[in-house]
């Protein structure tokens, strides 16, 4: 495993952003884990976020986008710290650009996006906190192809959960199939059970044998095929 996916299981646990107990999600399942990127909220905090996206980025997508497109609400903070982050580490200037719960019909900047507008031949990479069945891309990609003729590269999401979407497969690759483009993750849940199972960190074990156990259940009901 990469060292920078390491030190981003210990950032989500140290920012409580990564937590394990009982969880009932927005779909209704019980999980014994959950991610809340909401709980970034400093910002040194946002700065490392920013740093840890654009790294995997980099590695999945080279420089070959232009613009990065995060959903409302939680994609704003993201996409404007993963901008700031790619230039500082790679020297080329990206686009941020998100879009509005409500269209705004008044100003220079009326519409529903925010930020930079889409041009024609832009490369987009659409960036998000996690994607569990795929909903919110549902409305996301509409909302981009719709105001130019751009090309989206890819999906890149901070933890790839590893359970169904609305069918067998994963979201991320139910979202792959469906609309045709690359879909990745800073880190998947293999490999933050792989890395914190019975390792103590801060003093802590996260994940010891009672908390594995019910993952395993967790996935042998929900885990994606």
């Amino acid at each position: 495993m990469e060292a920078y996916k390491q030190e981003f299981i210990e950032f989500m646990v140290d920012s409580e952003v990564l937590k394990f107990g009982e969880f009932v999600l927005k779909s209704g399942r019980k999980s014994p884990f959950f991610m809340n990127a909401g709980a970034y909220v400093t910002g040194t905090q946002l700065r490392k976020l920013g740093e840890y996206y654009a790294k995997a980025i980099h590695e999945h997508y080279g420089d070959d986008f232009d613009v990065l497109f995060g959903p409302a609400y939680k994609g704003i903070p993201i996409g404007v710290a993963t901008a700031i982050a790619y230039s500082n580490l790679y020297g080329k200037e990206i686009r941020y650009c998100s879009n509005r719960k409500e269209v705004k019909d008044h100003g220079a900047d009326k519409g529903i996006l925010l930020g930079s507008e889409l041009k024609d031949g832009d490369r987009v990479v659409i960036i998000e906190d996690v994607t569990t069945s795929g909903k919110s891309m549902d409305e996301t990609v509409p909302i981009i192809r719709a105001q130019a003729n751009i090309e989206i590269k890819g999906l890149m999401v901070s933890l790839n959960r590893l359970e169904r979407g609305k069918g067998e497969k994963s979201a991320l690759e139910e979202i792959k199939e469906l609309y045709g483009f690359e879909t990745n993750a800073i880190v998947t849940m293999q490999d933050v059970v792989e890395y914190l199972y019975n390792k103590p960190y801060k003093g802590n074990i996260y994940i010891d044998d009672n908390m594995k156990e019910a993952i395993d259940q967790y996935y042998a009901q929900y885990g994606a095929k």
